[in-house]
C-alpha cells in the first residue's frame, strides 16, 4: 500500500511540474527553456518541513525562525506531517504565494522531486536541508555529513563491544536521503567489523522504534548493540529493551535533548550531535543571499560529533 501510494505521489508531482512549467516559461530562439529566468517572486522565503512531531525539526524550524526576524525576511513555515503527498501539496501551495526561494526538508527524497521541479520551472531558487532531494539541480544543499555521523556511532560500537558482535539496525524513513546516507555509514563499518543480525526500518519514530525493537528481540535474543538512524527510534527502541531487561548499548542520531539526557542518566550508550538550529539559520541566511543576487555554495556542510557519557555535560 505504501509504495503504491509513493507512485502515485510521484505522478503526481509530474503532472505538478507539468502544470507550472507550462505557465510562463520564456523562450530563447523560439525554444522554450522551461525556467522563468527573470521571475524574482515577493522576496519571501518558504519553507516545506517533513514534520514538527520530531525534536531535530522543531529546533531547525526554530533556528530558521529566529534568523529570519533577524535578517527581517518574510519566512512562511509548512508541515507535512510525514506525509509525502500533503508536502507535493504545501510546495505547490508555497510557489502560488509567489514566494522567492523555497527551502525543502523532503519527507522523501524521490517523491517530492516532480514538485520541486516544478517550483524550479516557475523560477524559484530552491535549497534542500537535511535530506537531498534525488534527481534534481538545486541551488544549494545544506546538511550534516551523514555518512560521516553513522560510521562514528558505529566504530563507537566495535571500541565498546569488540568485532564481531551481534548489532541490529533501526533504519529510518525509505526514500529519505539521511536514512539513507546513516544506512551507507552504518554498514561501512559493520558489514567489515560486526555481525548484523537484523535491520528494519522503524520511520524515524519512537514508537515504532519500539515495536519494531520488540519485534527483533523475539527473533534475536542475543543481540549486544542497537544502531538508530535517529534518536526517536532510539529511545523506542530502549522502552522495549528496558522491558526486556537485557543489557544491550543503544546509539542513536541526532543528540536530542531526551537523547542526552539518556546518556547522562548512563542509559543511552551515544549519539550523533548535529546543529539542527545552525541547519534551519543556515537556510534562511543562503536563501536571503540568493534572494540579493549573490552566488552561493552548491553543498553546505554542517559538522556532527560523537556525544557520550564522557562529553554529555
Amino acid at each position: 500500500m505504501k509504495s503504491i501510494k509513493r507512485l502515485l505521489t510521484i505522478m503526481l508531482s509530474a503532472l505538478m511540474m507539468l502544470s507550472f512549467s507550462g505557465c510562463a516559461l520564456i523562450t530563447i530562439d523560439g525554444e522554450d527553456n522551461g525556467v522563468v529566468s527573470d521571475y524574482q517572486g515577493n522576496g519571501s522565503i518558504g519553507l516545506s518541513v517533513s514534520t514538527q512531531n520530531n525534536p531535530f525539526f522543531v529546533t531547525l524550524v526554530d533556528g530558521a525562525k529566529a534568523k529570519a526576524d533577524e535578517l527581517g525576511v518574510t519566512l512562511t513555515v509548512v508541515d507535512a506531517g510525514d506525509d509525502v503527498t500533503k508536502q507535493v501539496s504545501d510546495i505547490e501551495d508555497l510557489c502560488s504565494k509567489d514566494i522567492s526561494v523555497l527551502i525543502v526538508n523532503p519527507v522523501d527524497s524521490d517523491a517530492v522531486a516532480g514538485a520541486v521541479e516544478a517550483a524550479k520551472a516557475k523560477g524559484v531558487r530552491v535549497i534542500a536541508v537535511d535530506r537531498a532531494v534525488n534527481g534534481v539541480e538545486i541551488d544549494c544543499q545544506i546538511a550534516s555529513d551523514n555518512i560521516a555521523g553513522a560510521e562514528l556511532a558505529t566504530q563507537y560500537i566495535v571500541d565498546k563491544l569488540g568485532e564481531g558482535a551481534k548489532v541490529a539496525e533501526l533504519q529510518g524513513t525509505a526514500g529519505a536521503s539521511a536514512a539513507i546516507d546513516r544506512g551507507q555509514g552504518f554498514h561501512n563499518i559493520a558489514d567489515a567489523k560486526l555481525k548484523v543480525v537484523a535491520s528494519q526500518p522503524a520511520d524515524f519514530d519512537r514508537t515504532k522504534g519500539m515495536t519494531v525493537m520488540e519485534n527483533m528481540l523475539q527473533a534475536n535474543g542475543d543481540i549486544k548493540a542497537v544502531f538508530a538512524a535517529n534518536d526517536e527510534m532510539a529511545l523506542g527502541a530502549m522502552e522495549a529493551i528496558s522491558a526486556s531487561r537485557k543489557d544491550i548499548l543503544v546509539v542513536g542520531f541526532d543528540a536530542t535533548d531526551d537523547a542526552i539526557s539518556s546518556i547522562k542518566d548512563g542509559k543511552m550508550g551515544a549519539t550523533i550531535a548535529q546543529q539542527p538550529d545552525l541547519i534551519g539559520a543556515t537556510s534562511v541566511e543562503t536563501a536571503t543571499r540568493l534572494i540579493n543576487g549573490e552566488t552561493v555554495e552548491k553543498s553546505i556542510p554542517v559538522e556532527v560529533t560523537l556525544i557520550t557519557a564522557e562529553n554529555a555535560g
